[in-house]
């Protein structure tokens, strides 16, 4: 009888500790993996990494985000495919690969879409940005877009500099992959080269291309400066804003309360990164210099003219809408 008590009394606290653990178990915490191909203290890695504080504190910790940075998941093609198969629920990423898979995003792709920055802050803090946003929402892609954030003007940087698109001949310089960019080169006189971007530096460093183009955060904290590319003519040929996506498989896990709480959070990230990139742009150009960079101030009328033929060709099924964005003041 003493066993059949102790077996008894035994299987009570089993229950009773089971009990005890359901509601544990209902309330754990769900992990958002988040990923960028950018460094830690990257403008957009932050402000990524502080929607994931908002937004675990909002939901009493029902959310963690966990930062992926410097492409420790891929390039940005793969995390993007990770992202669509919901591997990855939060990732900033740029628009070029965006564009092979949601074909409406090239018209911020275009060559001098936007006269500066300033023009096209205005455009996708507007409506059309949220346009755009819900356009790749409402996509076959499998992503939702939350919110924009600044990538800066891309320039060119090179080992020979460049003054007018002539220099450019029988260069091969390193352009995201999507056609679009690569005929942009092309259309300038390079030979554009789609390459991911943790392969420029290697790219750079053995001859396999000469120069790249991107903004100067990027040029520094990835060491193409160190490669011999000492040269940085400020084209400002592309002025690409880019995204901030959720995995539409954990989006459709939310409540709808979670949707619009994560949305607006990525608003808010939206400015708080844009004052982190102005800040970042004039910190890393001043270490640019520092480090012997030659800044080119060049006349952006050839490189605009001679671009004309990608915009006719890439604008054509958006030729209202881009009239809408040169509309915008």
């Amino acid at each position: 009888m003493t066993f059949r008590r102790h077996l008894i009394a035994g299987a009570a606290a089993t229950v009773a500790a089971l009990s005890l653990a359901l509601p544990l178990a209902a309330t754990a915490q769900t992990v958002l993996k988040a990923a960028d191909v950018h460094p830690p203290g990257y403008p957009t890695v932050v402000a990524t990494e502080n929607m994931g504080k908002k937004l675990e504190a909002a939901t009493n910790g029902k959310f963690k985000m966990q930062m992926f940075p410097s492409s420790v998941l891929g390039d940005e093609k793969s995390m993007i495919e990770q992202t669509q198969i919901g591997a990855i629920q939060i990732l900033r990423t740029s628009l070029g690969p965006v564009g092979a898979v949601v074909p409406e995003v090239n018209v911020f792709n275009m060559p001098f879409v936007f006269r500066d920055e300033a023009h096209m802050r205005a455009v996708i803090d507007g409506p059309i940005g949220q346009e755009i946003l819900d356009k790749i929402t409402a996509s076959p892609a499998r992503l939702v877009a939350l919110a924009w954030q600044d990538g800066g003007s891309r320039s060119l940087y090179t080992k020979k500099p460049v003054r007018t698109p002539a220099d450019l001949k029988g260069q091969k310089v390193r352009m995201m992959g999507n056609p679009l960019f690569v005929d942009t080169m092309n259309a300038l006189g390079g030979n554009g080269i789609a390459m991911g971007y943790g392969e420029v530096f290697s790219a750079l460093q053995t001859g396999v291309i000469d120069g790249a183009e991107n903004n100067p955060p990027s040029m520094f904290t990835s060491n193409h400066y160190t490669t011999g590319a000492k040269f940085y003519a400020q084209t400002n040929h592309l002025i690409i804003p880019e995204l901030v996506v959720m995995s539409k498989v954990a989006y459709d896990r939310l409540t709808p309360a979670e949707q619009t709480l994560v949305k607006r959070l990525g608003r808010e990230a939206q400015m708080e990164q844009r004052v982190l990139w102005d800040k970042s742009v004039a910190d890393y150009t001043a270490k640019l210099k520092a480090a012997g960079v030659e800044f080119i101030q060049v006349d952006q009328k050839p490189f605009f003219d001679a671009t004309a033929p990608v915009r006719a060709k890439y604008g054509a099924p958006y030729a209202e809408l881009m009239g809408r964005i040169a509309a915008v003041k």
